[in-house]
């Protein structure tokens, strides 16, 4: 599979991103004071406008450096460049201590604050990212006892009934049992997942992979699983670079194709990526009976729902942990019956690698 690694395309590092902020703020309080100045050479606003650029740079920048040498920058183009005799510095001038602290106080107040904000959302974000670890894990591991009693069973029935079982009736508890300890596979893949997204954000091993590829990769592993499943591929005719986790995103697409297998009772899916202005668009499409109306607002919920007599097994969590995944890609997803019959599963991820706030992702 072919590989691009995203450090070759992130030239900036965030300390160089905050600089040039920094130097991009500064520039645009220099060019309005001059203007203002040609305007009315009498004026007292270029220190408030100075005032306004390290307020933005110590908002828009982190830490405290950027704050603290915008002010430094401001004073010195204040003094010497806005304040008669032009071009020369006058420490002599009144109050010019006092701009000095103020625009210095006002830099680290402003850059406290960002911080504390930053500090609390990050907190926030990672309760959230907690607390939804915590109910898919709950969820899964409330999903694994029916499939381990159901092999139990099975396998206890062969061996205490060996004499009075028919060859038919053995092969049925030998299909039970293998069926179940697939589930049990794609469940602890699900598990796997999980624990790959915990903690921060080096866990999501991100770099520009190939739609085309990862989607051929996908679609080999599901037709060795479902081989009387017809499955149509459509991938792009230019070749699509999209930064993610591979390993995450064939998990999210595979449990997305087995859902449709499982419980959309189909023959045929087709599975395509394409790109759509700075995004790039997965689709999942089956012939199957669809979704029902009352499933349909809630399907992405870790919910504990209880399998079905007809054997088929819950799609709540492998949903649930692909829209976790998507979203810790800084993606999006949906899903929708398609107005010819069958379900429609989409989601977006973005084509070009940034810190995905919302995720605590910083890369």
């Amino acid at each position: 599979m072919r590989r691009v690694h995203l450090a070759s395309r992130r030239p900036w590092r965030p300390a160089a991103r905050d600089w040039l902020i920094t130097l991009g703020l500064l520039a645009l309080g220099y060019a309005l004071s001059s203007l203002l100045l040609l305007a009315d050479p009498g004026g007292g606003f270029v220190s408030m406008i100075f005032v306004l650029m390290v307020v933005l740079t110590a908002r828009l920048t982190g830490g405290y450096a950027c704050g603290v040498a915008a002010s430094f920058v401001s004073v010195v183009c204040v003094n010497y460049v806005f304040t008669f005799p032009y071009w020369e510095f006058n420490f002599t001038i009144s109050g010019y201590p006092l701009t000095f602290l103020t625009m210095l106080s006002v830099s680290l107040i402003v850059s406290t604050l960002t911080s504390q904000i930053k500090r609390q959302e990050q907190l926030r974000v990672e309760t959230d990212r907690e607390a939804m670890r915590a109910n898919l894990l709950r969820a899964v591991s409330h999903d694994l006892r029916t499939p381990l009693t159901s092999i139990v069973g099975s396998t206890s029935a062969i061996l205490e009934n060996e004499d009075r079982l028919d060859a038919a009736q053995k092969t049925a508890l030998l299909r039970s049992v293998h069926d179940e300890a697939q589930w049990l596979v794609r469940m602890v893949e699900n598990l796997l997942s999980i624990t790959r997204m915990s903690g921060d954000e080096t866990q999501l091993h991100k770099e520009l992979e190939a739609a085309e590829e990862v989607l051929s990769s996908v679609a080999d592993k599901f037709q060795r699983r479902f081989s009387g499943v017809q499955l149509e591929l459509t991938a792009p005719e230019e070749p699509l670079f999209v930064p993610m986790d591979a390993i995450l995103m064939e998990q999210v697409l595979l449990n997305l194709l087995e859902n449709a297998a499982y419980h959309g009772r189909c023959t045929a899916i087709r599975l395509s990526a394409e790109r759509q202005a700075d995004t790039a668009v997965f689709t999942v499409e089956d012939n199957g009976i669809g979704i029902a109306a009352d499933v349909l607002p809630g399907i992405f919920a870790p919910a504990l729902r209880s399998r079905s007599s007809d054997d088929r097994r819950n799609m709540g969590i492998g949903l649930s942990v692909c829209c976790s995944i998507v979203k810790a890609h800084g993606g999006t997803m949906s899903a929708a019956n398609a107005p010819g019959g069958g379900a429609v599963f989409c989601f977006t991820l973005p084509m070009e690698e940034r810190a995905m706030e919302e995720y605590g992702d910083a890369d």
